[in-house]
């Protein structure tokens, strides 16, 4: 029999799994005109369940990519939470209402709930309008890296070979496709197929907690049924979590003899339904009465093991993230999160390297800033479960989980995403610090809008730094109008237009790596954005002042919030929106060696 034809094809990057991290990825690299291609097994897109929680730090990395105004406009914001506890009664009782979000710098201070269905379509009209689809019923069945050591270290190289299966043609069409890829990145789930072709443990251990979900609409006289509310009864815990429209879903905290098969030793779906998750959630709201209206819509029970994976990476080539990487309770509501935050964290760097702007190396920061940060979340869950599974504090038990614990825990920048901080690195300097105290090293840059100089227009400092691939120079001038420090700043930039400065030597024929915003003190009725030097001022819409909106209702305090002198500063920001340097006026120098520890001069 002849030898049946298999297509070959190259690609930048193949992205395997089409969940949470798989499309923020995709999505990322194709804003970045990066060639990239996304399978997955699934005949079609999920339809309903799984993750739903969105915190502010995601919604903001949302509106980077112009996606967050339809999260927006379609999701439940949650700004408050309750806790309940035992009664004296025999019932529950509301312990305390308190903000849900309390992180000071949350640009948006809620959590966003929306079905994950209706999450991933936003990833997929975005991508569909770059050209990019998710290329369904298509399975990976084998994956090879090279071990040719120039090879690997060539860039411009396809040393992943991928063997690809379609799993919707029949046996007279074409069902086998070779992948020849530079990069490969598995986000496909906790039972991975790309972690487990190259040996990479899970290291952790199994959660001793089981819970049933529901999603539903309710019927119901409890006052916070649209809060947040962790309820602890004498009966177990319940988590609600209110979503779009009118559904909620209910996280129930289930006995291990109810779902467990004696034999395996495995959750066993067969032994507990939809119904009788209900029925136990409940008995935990008694005294209050909690129905249904019409079907449940959705519903599971997990066990879920607390694990970090040993290795993000290999040789650089290949990369996880999202569940292949870490797997935890959904009860911090971090799951979909931190898969979207890996691939954020990722997709920038890895732009970079396909471009030829940057070395190799840069991709080892992937595994560096983020398994430290799953190491931290997995810490995290570990407290926060052990908390909300235990016997709360009642008059017969003094030593439960008392609702200040729960409290303390619960009020951290962690759980909004703010608190996520990169030590230094190639990619996060560690000096001047003190030049900018509000815009910490490895940190995000937070919110503050500024006054555009050129028309009075108030402009969120985020909006600035949007995810396209562009490294930001926060240039603060100070107040202009001082001859003294118009002096200092010319004589900045006459040291950043040297031939040996960063903007010069990476500086690539028709287009620019760096992407220049002048912030000045002074009043708008007096700033004239002309007397500032050409290269602070390369398009009028990139020049701010430091003052008041024209009501006179918010703004003028930028430099205040931000530590900023009158001496001003460079602030380097990465694409990723992550402070990564910090220089005074008169040290472009300290810009130039950062750079040059990870980019490359353009061939």
């Amino acid at each position: 029999m002849p030898v049946p034809f298999v297509r070959h094809s190259e690609v930048d990057v193949l992205v395997i799994g089409a969940g949470p991290a798989g499309l923020m990825c995709a999505n990322a690299l194709a804003n970045a005109r990066v060639n990239v291609r996304i399978v997955d097994q699934r005949t079609s897109k999920i339809a309903a369940g799984h993750g739903d929680g969105i915190s502010p730090r995601t919604i903001e990395l949302l509106q980077s990519y112009g996606l967050a105004e339809r999260l927006l406009k379609e999701c439940c914001q949650i700004h408050l939470a309750a806790f309940y506890n035992p009664s004296s009664t025999g019932g529950i009782e509301l312990t305390k209402r308190t903000l849900n979000i309390t992180a000071p710098s949350a640009r948006y201070p809620f959590e966003a709930t929306l079905d994950q269905a209706a999450i991933q379509d936003i990833f997929l009209d975005s991508m569909s309008l770059l050209g990019v689809e998710v290329e369904r019923s298509t399975m990976p069945t084998s994956i090879e890296l090279s071990k040719d050591e120039d090879e690997l270290a060539d860039p411009t190289s396809y040393p992943v070979r991928v063997a690809l299966q379609r799993l919707d043609k029949s046996d007279g069409e074409q069902q086998e496709e070779i992948v020849h890829a530079k990069f490969v990145l598995g986000g496909d789930g906790a039972h991975s197929w790309t972690r487990k072709q190259f040996d990479i443990t899970m290291d952790g251990e199994q959660s001793d907690s089981i819970w049933g979900v529901v999603d539903l609409v309710p019927d119901t006289n409890f006052p916070d049924i649209r809060h947040k509310c962790l309820v602890q009864s004498n009966h177990g815990s319940v988590f609600v979590i209110p979503r779009e429209k009118d559904i909620i879903r209910l996280y129930v905290q289930l006995e291990e003899k109810d779902v467990i098969d004696p034999v395996t030793g495995r959750v066993d779906k067969d032994r507990m339904g939809a119904d009788q998750i209900f029925k136990t959630a409940q008995k935990s709201f008694e005294p209050y009465k909690l129905t249904q209206e019409g079907e449940i819509l959705w519903w599971t029970i997990y066990s879920v093991g607390q694990r970090v994976a040993s290795k993000f990476s290999i040789n650089n080539r290949v990369f996880i993230a999202g569940d292949a990487c870490h797997t935890h309770t959904p009860k911090a509501g971090q799951g979909m999160n931190a898969s979207m935050n890996d691939s954020h964290n990722l997709a920038w760097k890895i732009a970079q390297v396909v471009r030829g702007w940057a070395d190799m190396s840069l991709l080892s920061t992937y595994e560096s800033e983020r398994r430290k940060f799953a190491s931290e979340l997995i810490a995290f869950d570990k407290t926060w479960s052990t908390l909300v599974c235990g016997k709360p504090s009642t008059g017969q038990n003094s030593d439960g989980v008392s609702p200040e614990q729960l409290l303390k825990t619960f009020q951290t920048d962690f759980t909004s995403g703010i608190g996520i901080h990169y030590h230094p690195s190639v990619v996060v300097n560690d000096g001047y610090q003190e030049l900018a105290g509000g815009l910490v090293l490895g940190k995000r840059v937070p919110p503050y809008k500024f006054m555009r100089a050129a028309d009075g227009r108030p402009f969120e400092l985020q909006d600035l730094l949007p995810s396209d691939s562009l490294f930001k120079l926060l240039v603060f001038t100070g107040e202009f109008s001082d001859p003294l420090q118009q002096a200092r700043v010319e004589s900045m930039v006459a040291d950043m237009q040297r031939p040996g400065s960063f903007l010069n030597r990476y500086a690539t024929p028709g287009s620019s790596q760096f992407d220049i915003i002048t912030i000045s003190k002074g009043r708008k009725d007096e700033f004239n954005l002309l007397r500032l030097p050409t290269l602070l001022r390369p398009h009028w819409s990139k020049v701010f002042v430091d003052d008041t909106d024209p009501t006179g209702n918010f703004g003028g305090e930028g430099y205040s919030y931000f530590g900023v002198g009158s001496e001003g500063a460079l602030v380097a920001v990465r694409p990723d929106g992550y402070v990564g340097a910090i220089a005074p006026l008169d040290r472009a120098e300290v810009l130039d060696a950062y750079f040059a520890s990870f980019m490359k001069i353009p061939a």
